[in-house]
């Protein structure tokens, strides 16, 4: 690759500077030599990483393998259900029963989950929530005020409230987990738990769920939004693959069939024309 100067370019002339030309520091193949990532030897340096420890040091640059079991963790408890009804493992489930491919099946769950009410919106969001609010209350501001200005603004708060039931089976579980690591206090937990105590005793209800539990945990682990983000981008395809494999095991179509008849309509429907030519 050439080395140009393409900071001080633009339009046209800065493409131009980009042809043939592609300057990083995350890494290369070189083939029939070796593989280069973030200045380190795969086969050489890298080989003894799980899979988690690479995509962690891919993703963040960091070497630590604690917190790559403990990413592992969050995710087996958080994320990965084999329960067909949930929103990305039933586009899994529906492949599975039209007899697409497994990889097809799973790419467009994780599609799905790209979620704003559930997915990796609030994943993205909980974190974000967290910094300001510690940032507003490092400015003498009240969790009340910060609470108040974040529904007004946004109507919701990402980390906090469930549709389908107030408690949230999961917070337990991964709060032991991150105790037998030794991962179980740090600031931002003790402010994501802070706020779930206040919002739990208001007018609001809210109480704490998964997201708000991983946000806090991945943040006083150093982790951005961003980061964390792309940690999580995976986390669903465990659930997945159940759903889909005991999908396409059954007979083709037999995925939540729903007979015509059950389908309200308020106007008669218009005859349709087939057309043939």
């Amino acid at each position: 690759m050439t080395e140009k100067n393409t900071n001080t370019l633009s339009g046209p002339e800065r493409l131009k500077s980009f042809e043939d030309n592609w300057q990083t520091e995350m890494g290369a193949w070189f083939p029939g030599e070796r593989v280069v990532l973030r200045g380190k030897d795969v086969f050489t340096e890298l080989n003894n990483h799980s899979w988690m420890e690479y995509m962690l040091f891919a993703i963040t640059g960091k070497e630590n393998t604690q917190l790559a079991r403990l990413i592992e963790g969050i995710w087996l408890i958080s994320s990965s259900f084999p329960d067909p009804r949930l929103w990305n493992n039933r586009v899994a489930a529906l492949a599975g029963t039209a007899r697409s491919t497994g990889l097809l099946a799973v790419t467009a769950g994780l599609a799905v989950s790209e979620a704003t009410t559930y997915g990796l919106q609030p994943i993205y969001g909980a974190i974000d929530f967290l910094n300001r609010a510690k940032n507003s209350l490092e400015n003498n501001e009240s969790i009340e005020s910060v609470v108040k200005a974040e529904l007004k603004k946004y109507r919701n708060i990402y980390g906090y409230g469930r549709p389908i039931t107030s408690k949230d089976e999961r917070v337990e579980p991964l709060l032991q987990f991150a105790k037998s690591l030794g991962i179980d206090n740090g600031p931002f937990l003790d402010l994501a738990l802070e706020i779930g105590e206040y919002l739990s005793n208001s007018k609001y209800k809210f109480k704490i769920n998964i997201a708000g539990i991983d946000a806090g945990i991945a943040a006083d682990q150093g982790l951005t939004s961003r980061e964390f983000y792309y940690l999580a981008t995976l986390s669903f395809v465990a659930g997945m693959f159940p759903c889909y494999i005991d999908s396409v095991n059954k007979p083709e179509g037999s995925f939540f069939p729903l007979a015509v008849d059950r389908i309200k309509v308020k106007e008669p429907m218009a005859t349709r024309v087939w057309r043939t030519e």
